[in-house]
């Protein structure tokens, strides 16, 4: 199947401009017009991604997550559930970026000298 990727784009163009005019005429939190342009962009994107992919060999920095239907509210006191393999490599979670054991060394030997100015 040959798709034009830029006529997939504007379809996914037109996609956010419903979904836009959507959520401004919002009646309810579950408005369903709302609900199905978000899906229209979401089916939209995967054609301009699956397009574009086989006109120039490219892919866009966007992914669509998709929410589990038997998702609870159950599961929110687990804060730290991620998904590692849709971190990039050079990615890291913000519990990766801090050591605190590092920086109670310098305080523990009344080291003043700090290399974060």
């Amino acid at each position: 199947m040959s798709n034009d990727p830029r006529a997939a784009l504007q379809t996914l163009v037109n996609a956010f401009e419903e979904h836009l005019a959507a959520a401004a005429n919002r009646r309810s939190d579950n408005d369903p017009a709302v609900d199905g342009a978000y899906l229209s962009i979401a089916d939209a994107f995967d054609a301009y991604e699956e397009a574009l992919y086989e006109a120039y060999d490219e892919v866009t920095p966007l992914t669509v997550f998709a929410e589990d239907e038997d998702d609870s509210d159950d599961d929110d006191d687990d804060d730290d559930d991620y998904d590692e393999d849709l971190l990039e490599d050079n990615e890291m979670m913000d519990e990766d970026l801090v050591d605190e054991d590092d920086y109670d060394d310098d305080d523990d030997n009344g080291s003043s000298n700090s290399s974060r100015r």
